[in-house]
């Protein structure tokens, strides 16, 4: 087999230590291969990339474990060619697997151009990448909060939620104050609503009716207040990220531009796929990275299942967002294709459909710098035809037993 790589090395990486070997040309025509083993302690990263430049290695594979290879990626990366490798790309023969071996095979996979690099952002991209997790986190922790909140209401008899449609909107927040400091008659709860929550007071009055008690209290409190904590530090990591983002501030205008696509939507995006779309060779090859398009799974010329790879799960969830936010667009492409898909493909096809449509838009627009155009809510009836479209729509009402006459707008 051609050897791709004169000088390369192989790493496996786990928590306490990394094995490593290398593969350099050796006396003769014979390829050099050795092994050594290094702590994960920063002074032992230190001596395995001192050893890695004394032998010459200029490409290092290593497998993606957790986050235990961020800090040997990260240290070896200014100083030769780092290779983050699919643990799915590199299974070697079951019952035969040591980490030593791991690290030969991974070195020898390398060596002959028979693995490729997934995508690593750079700095200023991972940076970004952390903030919006981050927030995303805290977001999931403050819904999940109210939602504990909610049940506390409900074991206490307190329909609130009910009633209102934001339990920690203005009105409900003061209710819920209320309660907390002692006040226990629903009708001067009631009073607290504001603006057209009032013309439901005598709801109200039957909602706020329960057994609250000091207990419920201690916990809403306590509720309350993560809520309130999770509210600011989503606000501080918001600025953060606006800090951060400034210098791509022109990739997130264009992002923008895309129907259901916010500004939040537009950082997380941003974060995850990075402004510089070269790195993928298509709109294709970003759609199949993310995990937005029909997996392949063909055996004996059978296709059983087209399911999409597991792909980025924070880009994704962004995807999605946006594109059941699209779905509600009123007059715009993205909706037009939902409604035309989920009759018949499904829902969960339908929004996967958006999100390879939403993606597909961003790298041409990231790619030649211009704002999405939207082909309009009525593009697929005018590509299938007026005439086609009036014929079958004409045949149908037949079929049921109406004589239609056609007369054109314009002469109505």
């Amino acid at each position: 087999m051609d050897v791709v790589y004169e000088r390369c090395a192989g790493i496996d990486i786990s928590k306490v230590d990394v094995k490593v070997c290398i593969r350099v040309p050796g006396p003769g025509k014979r390829r050099r291969s050795e092994v050594r083993t290094f702590t994960s302690m920063t002074s032992g990263l230190l001596a395995m990339r001192d050893w890695l430049l004394a032998e010459g290695v200029t490409l290092v594979g290593m497998e993606a474990t957790g986050i235990y290879w961020k800090p040997v990626f990260y240290l070896l990366e200014n100083d030769m060619e780092c290779w983050l490798l699919n643990a799915r790309h590199m299974k070697a023969v079951p019952g035969r697997k040591t980490d030593v071996k791991d690290s030969e095979w991974i070195a020898k996979l390398v060596e002959h151009g028979l693995v490729r690099p997934s995508f690593v952002p750079p700095a200023p991209i991972r940076r970004l990448r952390d903030l919006t997790c981050y927030r995303t986190e805290v977001i999931r922790e403050r819904t999940r909060e109210a939602q504990r909140l909610e049940k506390l209401l409900e074991d206490a008899g307190i329909k609130l939620s009910s009633v209102v449609s934001d339990v920690l909107g203005v009105s409900g927040r003061a209710m819920l104050e209320a309660m907390i400091g002692g006040e226990r008659d629903p009708h001067v709860l009631a009073e607290l609503a504001k603006r057209r929550l009032r013309l439901k007071i005598p709801v109200l009055v039957e909602a706020l009716t329960g057994c609250f008690g000091d207990h419920h209290a201690f916990l809403a409190r306590a509720m309350l207040d993560r809520i309130d904590a999770a509210t600011a530090m989503e606000i501080r990591l918001s600025a953060r990220i606006g800090t951060a983002i400034e210098p791509m501030r022109r990739s997130v205008e264009l992002m923008v531009t895309i129907p259901g696509v916010s500004t939040r939507l537009a950082e997380v995006i941003l974060a995850e796929i990075g402004a510089d779309m070269s790195r993928f060779s298509s709109a294709e090859h970003l759609a199949s990275w993310a995990g937005v398009c029909p997996g392949n799974h063909e055996s004996a010329g059978r296709q059983p299942t087209g399911r999409t790879r597991h792909g980025d799960p924070w880009l994704k969830a962004a995807l999605g967002q946006g594109a059941m936010a699209a779905a509600r667009t009123k007059n715009t492409y993205l909706a037009s294709h939902y409604r035309r898909l989920v009759a018949r493909r499904g829902k969960r096809r339908a929004v996967v459909a958006l999100e390879h449509s939403t993606l597909i838009a961003i790298w041409h627009m990231l790619t030649h710098d211009v704002p999405h155009a939207d082909l309009g809510g009525d593009y697929f009836l005018e590509r299938a035809g007026k005439t086609r479209a009036t014929r079958r729509l004409v045949g149908q009402l037949n079929q049921l037993g109406y004589q239609v006459s056609l007369q054109p707008i314009e002469a109505a």
